[in-house]
């Protein structure tokens, strides 16, 4: 337990933790990115639903039905050692001709203080997402895992929970177990699994984790190929499969297939609901073979496959959920959704939901403060990028990198699409400024999946990590494996540090969930990245860096983790915004603390939390290089 302090404020401060002081980046040109189509068009082709004449929207596979022979060809990959899927060219060339300047690093001089160092066989951390391919391609094996981090046993330690693939076509072998490893005082971790009742329970996908019935401790949703399972906590160290009960499995149907989840109260009664991402209409056990013109297994595109309805099913209060997305507005046409994030984008006071889907438009849910949502993606410009293109749209991480006070939206991409920013410029709505900003070019080569921006070096300043890995798993593709990359946020402009942050960023994976947490407690974050196949990263955080404030939000009318809070933390002359949001990255679950980089400031800060409830604490003269647990106020 850590050391009790007086209240300060309206809020509870307990505990401290140490720091040290960092320097600054240096700014580096950005990139500009030509046009690429018809804007005007591309808006109306969106807002009818329709399917864009453009790269990334042509149907592929010698299964369904492209009647020009070239654009078959192009499609079915019938090109010397390539294929080509959601309009990208896969080349057989090695690594250094794939793209031309393709890992660009900028020559800036600033000192790089990034460096992480995976930690995880040493500390005990050994897990394999096994995808149980075997040659044919199913579709379903290109997207999982995903991990979470919660506090399973409340020691204050985050610990992770890990879902499990295994092989698609027999989900119930039991040979391919979930991962529950606690995060041990003697700083090693220990999978206690089967300890706390956990099996396998189908092919799995993502990690939802949140405290549904507010009773202190976190329980845990998982999303399969098949029905889904809501894992409540019994703060014994083990859990209880109560998706029956709750009426949260949905649709139980082989061919349901969920990819991401977040829990979040988007009713506005102080209790956590839940919205699932469902992707397409596919069952491994009765596949959808597809192949290219040469007889040879691809996985099919998402075109091939029919959508399936998102759903959201909101807390009752007595241990039940009752599915209520149409009613409330939340759902959209197409969708094939792999990411969300449930964040106050308008910074209204009410929680957004934006859902990142593969190759048709996004959607930014708006929360009419009234009990409904209405899709505004589109007017409010985040639905495509700016070229007015669908993408292949995997994982988000939200965050506030301009220091506007909105937070902003970066949204992964498949290989050769670029990945997305866009900056939230409030009541203007969002712009895409990835390639002014030196987004676009380094990551042209990559196909990407989880992804986190925080304030890893704690300069004041986002950085962003990003997990990538190809989704064709033929034997012969020459990039399935792809390195990760970290970026760096310098005022202006993202510079690319993968080549300088360690060895890991040296090597190539198949990356697919990423958490950002502090599970050593000193104060900067960590990454748990998941990888397909080979053994999970668990990256400690040795970077360079400034001070800090970390912070817990604990709950009473608003939902118990403070999830939808929103917090200004202002040091001297910088000022910071950070919001509690519900999902993010790809089938994953962050740890729930925030961390806010100081930079070179030493004197002490004040925080401003405003919870759902419309209730605000306020911290006056709070130390820096601390935790600090804010309590909500009491209704008195």
């Amino acid at each position: 337990m850590r050391p009790t302090r007086e209240p300060v404020g309206n809020g509870w401060a307990v505990g401290r933790l140490s720091g040290s002081e960092r320097a600054g980046i240096s700014p580096a040109a950005a990139r500009p990115r030509p046009g690429r189509c018809d804007c005007v068009a591309m808006l109306v082709a969106a807002m009818m639903g329709a399917c864009l004449a453009a790269p990334g929207c042509g149907e592929r596979s010698g299964v369904t039905g492209i009647d020009n022979p070239q654009e078959r060809s192009a499609a079915e990959g019938d090109h010397p050692g390539g294929d080509k899927l959601f309009g990208a060219d896969i080349q057989a060339e090695p690594a250094a001709s794939r793209l031309p300047g393709d890992r660009v690093v900028s020559s800036t001089t600033g000192e790089n203080r990034l460096h992480f160092v995976d930690v995880a066989q040493s500390s005990g951390m050994d897990f394999v997402y096994r995808n149980g391919e075997q040659g044919e391609s199913l579709m379903v094996e290109s997207t999982g895992g995903g991990v979470g981090v919660l506090d399973y046993d409340n020691d204050g330690r985050p610990d992770l929970f890990f879902n499990q693939g295994g092989d698609p076509q027999r989900p119930q072998a039991g040979d391919a177990p979930v991962a529950l490893f606690r995060n041990s005082p003697a700083g090693r971790w220990v999978d206690v699994a089967s300890l706390a009742g956990l099996a396998d329970n189908g092919y799995g996908q993502g990690v939802a984790t949140g405290d549904f019935n507010a009773d202190g401790f976190d329980d845990v949703y998982l999303t399969f190929v098949g029905g889904n399972i809501l894992l409540q906590n019994q703060g014994d160290g083990t859990f209880v499969d109560v998706t029956p009960a709750t009426g949260t499995a949905g649709a139980t149907t082989g061919s349901r297939w969920s990819s991401s989840a977040a829990f979040a109260d988007l009713s506005g009664d102080g209790l956590l609901d839940l919205f699932v991402c469902n992707y397409t209409n596919y069952d491994p056990l009765h596949p959808v073979l597809c192949r290219n013109s040469k007889g040879e297994n691809r996985i099919c595109h998402p075109r091939e496959m029919d959508a399936l309805p998102n759903e959201c099913f909101i807390n009752q209060g007595d241990g039940t959920f009752v599915e209520r997305a149409s009613e409330l507005g939340l759902v959209g046409p197409g969708s094939k959704s792999l990411g969300v994030a449930v964040a106050d984008f308008d910074v209204d006071g009410d929680p957004d939901v934006y859902v990142a889907n593969d190759t048709t438009a996004n959607f930014l849910f708006l929360n009419d403060g009234h009990g409904s949502f209405q899709e505004r993606a589109l007017l409010r410009g985040c639905a495509v990028s700016g070229d007015g293109l669908f993408q292949a749209s995997m994982g988000l991480a939200i965050g506030d990198y301009d220091r506007n006070g909105f937070p902003d939206i970066y949204s992964t991409h498949y290989y050769d699409e670029s990945n997305t920013l866009y900056r939230n410029l409030g009541p203007k709505g969002f712009q895409d400024v990835t390639a002014r900003t030196g987004l676009h070019v380094p990551v042209l080569h990559v196909l990407a999946f989880g992804t986190e921006m925080q304030d890893f070096d704690l300069d004041g300043y986002q950085d962003l990590f990003v997990t990538n890995g190809h989704v064709e798993n033929y034997a012969k593709n020459p990039i399935h494996a792809m390195p990760p990359q970290l970026f760096a946020f310098d005022g202006t402009h993202w510079i690319e540090r993968s080549e300088s942050a360690g060895e890991f960023f040296g090597r190539e994976y198949v990356g697919r969930g990423a958490v950002s947490l502090d599970f050593d407690d000193d104060g900067d974050l960590d990454l748990a990245v998941v990888h397909q196949n080979s053994p999970a990263a668990l990256l400690r955080n040795d970077s360079q860096r400034g001070h800090f404030l970390k912070l817990r939000l604990i709950g009473r009318e608003s939902p118990r983790g403070g999830t939808g809070a929103r917090v200004v933390v202002t040091a001297g002359d910088l000022v910071l915004h950070q919001q509690r949001y519900g999902g993010g990255s790809f089938a994953s679950t962050r740890q729930s603390v925030l961390v806010f980089g100081l930079a070179g400031h030493q004197g002490p800060c004040d925080v401003e939390v405003h919870w759902p409830s419309g209730k605000i604490s306020t911290l006056s003269q709070v130390d820096v290089d601390e935790q600090v647990d804010v309590v909500e106020p009491s209704a008195s």
